[in-house]
């Protein structure tokens, strides 16, 4: 009965050890709580490209771009890194123009993006000559520009942060970016 016992012990402790260093067998974990995300398009025979972060909205909707949401708790609020994680980043191939004919001038080479969103009907587009930095870290030194967008509400919520390259003709296209309840886009123009 005593060997029985031990036995019976042993083998408890060791189906227990076993199931404890088996693999995980439920369902993966989520998707990044951010994925990486990326928008190209050639302009003329030029590519350009955004590499970016997406947030999710996550439940948060309404909560996002108010005085007292989410990005309102970022330190250089009202300017937000325009979207998560490092800085979004734009590669150009060719000089731009960037909000019409006559608007900011971005030589081609790599640059980052920023928004100031302290005007709810206007959004700035901020072009920054600092690249390689957390998304968090900007130096209004390093501005190569600003430049207005146009900001209207989009039709339905937008759960996840996306730039898009638009309505390309010739040597001219849209850049949009969307995410919750806004859409801001501005005209590029590769020179």
């Amino acid at each position: 009965m005593k060997r029985l016992l031990i036995c019976t012990s042993l083998l408890f402790a060791a189906t227990t050890l076993l199931a404890q260093s088996a693999p995980h067998q439920g369902p993966p974990p989520g998707p990044p709580e951010s994925p990486a995300a990326k928008e190209v398009a050639t302009i003329d025979g030029k590519s350009i490209t955004i590499t970016y972060s997406s947030p999710r909205v996550r439940g948060r909707d309404g909560k996002i771009f108010t005085q007292d949401g989410l990005i309102s708790h970022e330190p250089n609020y009202p300017v937000w890194r325009a979207g998560a994680n490092a800085a979004t980043s734009l590669h150009t191939e060719a000089d731009l123009s960037i909000g019409g004919e006559d608007g900011l001038v971005v030589p081609k080479g790599d640059y980052t993006l920023y928004v100031d969103i302290s005007d709810p009907a206007g959004w700035v587009l901020i072009v920054n000559k600092q690249t390689g930095q957390w998304g968090m870290k900007y130096d209004k030194a390093q501005d190569l520009g600003r430049v207005k967008m146009t900001t209207a509400a989009t039709p339905a919520l937008v759960e996840n942060l996306a730039y898009s390259i638009t309505g390309i003709s010739g040597n001219q296209a849209t850049l949009t970016l969307t995410w919750e309840n806004v859409s801001a886009s501005v005209p590029i123009q590769v020179r």
